[in-house]
């Protein structure tokens, strides 16, 4: 267990080790432990660099003093993503985003093992549970959701990749959606989102999808700046208060 800050009001980093289909993984518990209460618990599907110090400070940021935040590893323990190139980071990312049988069940193994030792803890309400994805994790995580995970409340941030790899998979969305997106995303474009909308109402999903205006793709990504992302701390400080608003509705 990783403790950063002061001693008074800390974020801690505790690993939480799994398996799934060979595979070795460490997803990552991350909550501030000045908070003795129980608190909701937010299944995170990281962007693709998987667990590391950027998406640990992502978890942390979500997290703050309401949440403990329950950090999915899709990519194995010891990654290294931050030392990929883009190139490199897409390839792998899209070659997991094919594959439904492995988001399904690498998703499920980290949810389950991640509430397991949050519950152990103490730290978490079970009774209160929603889910957050960035980017890639977003597209992660609404695979998740169509096949019935019982997150009361999703949000993707940025989301990339959303429409469905597998359409003729039966859609067992449950629980509110919110998406939080920029019109000027090169990634995941308009027409994009205008699909994932219909999805939703079609499934008579209660959604919401907020829109900003000239954003592009990665504002919640720190360091960002290139022709694909670039951050913007207002538009991030936006969001997290939109996300916070959504969940304390629901929770």
């Amino acid at each position: 267990m990783q403790r950063k800050g002061d001693q008074k009001m800390a974020v801690i980093e505790h690993p939480v080790p799994y398996e799934y289909d060979g595979g070795t993984f460490e997803g990552m518990l991350v909550f501030n432990d000045s908070v003795t209460e129980q608190r909701p618990a937010i299944f995170m599907q990281p962007d693709w660099l998987g667990v590391c110090s950027h998406t640990t400070g992502m978890a942390a940021e979500a997290a703050e003093t309401d949440y403990v935040v329950l950090l999915a590893d899709m990519f194995g323990k010891n990654y290294g993503g931050m030392d990929k190139s883009n190139q490199e980071l897409g390839k792998i990312a899209r070659s997991n985003r094919a594959d439904i049988d492995f988001i399904l069940g690498c998703g499920k193994v980290a949810d389950d093992a991640l509430t397991a030792e949050a519950d152990r803890l103490g730290l978490i309400d079970i009774s209160r549970k929603g889910a957050v994805g960035y980017c890639m994790g977003g597209g992660y995580l609404l695979e998740q959701i169509r096949n019935g995970s019982d997150f009361q409340g999703t949000v993707v941030i940025h989301v990339t990749l959303p429409i469905t790899v597998a359409p003729n998979r039966q859609n067992r969305i449950s629980g509110r959606f919110l998406a939080i997106h920029g019109s000027d995303d090169i990634v995941t474009p308009k027409p994009l989102i205008d699909a994932l909308e219909a999805e939703m109402s079609a499934h008579g999903v209660d959604w919401q999808v907020m829109m900003f205006g000239d954003a592009p793709h990665g504002f919640c990504v720190h360091d960002a700046n290139d022709n694909l992302q670039r951050y913007d701390e207002k538009l991030c400080k936006q969001t997290y208060r939109l996300m916070r608003d959504f969940f304390s509705d629901i929770f």
